[in-house]
């Protein structure tokens, strides 16, 4: 696509349906990005797969809000699971092993799932924006993601957070009651926390930790400046 900066999320997601069709996937967190993705996808009637990371650690209101989305939608959202559950991860590595090693615990309950998920795909199109956190700043809207070697496709790079909750108000969207109480980024229910007034909004993500990204979208070699390959 040219110019994919100066395109509105419907031209992209169509480009990339026509480009890739049923080898093109949407995850999601279920956070307000993804929500207006789904309903984009809805309104162009493009038949492509949702899915999310299910971790097992995930917040009542999540699944709660996963299963609305299933009904509002008429769609069945895919559950991407590690092959450890719970009790196994703890016989292997410890009791809590988010709180003695959380970027493993990342490793084992979402990049290596999300990797062995996308083994099949070429396109993966994310809810990703610019102005959710530094780490995010240089996103592209469309690039080859170098971890799991597919495309991958952010239509809503360029949206700001003000803009994405207009569109969820606009068109009485679902989402998380969370976010009415202080939480703007929302993952496992461990490594959540609320964020104060000022702070960026996944600041709240494993707080009291350097850690800024769960790996899936920005690796660990990637925050230490090191290649991906």
């Amino acid at each position: 696509m040219e110019r994919p900066e100066e395109a509105h999320p419907d031209e992209i997601l169509k480009w990339a349906f026509d480009t890739f069709g049923s080898g093109m996937v949407l995850g999601t967190g279920f956070g307000p990005s993804g929500i207006v993705l789904i309903h984009r996808l809805q309104y162009l009637q493009l038949p492509v797969t949702v899915f999310y990371i299910n971790t097992h650690l995930l917040f009542d209101e999540t699944y709660a809000l996963c299963d609305k989305i299933e009904k509002r939608f008429n769609i069945s959202i895919i559950r991407v699971e590690s092959r450890l559950s719970l009790q196994e991860q703890a016989r292997q590595y410890g009791e809590k092993l988010w709180e003695t090693d959380v970027d493993l615990c990342c490793h084992l309950r979402k990049v290596v799932p999300l990797r062995n998920y996308l083994a099949d795909k070429t396109a993966w199109i994310t809810g990703i924006r610019r102005d959710q956190s530094e780490t995010r700043k240089q996103t592209k809207i469309i690039g080859k993601d170098p971890e799991y070697e597919v495309v991958k496709i952010n239509p809503l790079a360029y949206w700001s957070r003000k803009k994405v909750w207009e569109y969820i108000h606009m068109h009485d969207l679902p989402y998380n009651p969370l976010h009415d109480h202080g939480y703007p980024s929302i993952g496992c229910v461990p490594c959540t926390e609320k964020v104060e007034p000022g702070e960026e909004e996944r600041a709240g993500r494993w707080r009291g930790s350097a850690k800024t990204e769960c790996g899936i979208h920005v690796s660990s070699r990637e925050l230490q400046g090191e290649p991906t390959k």
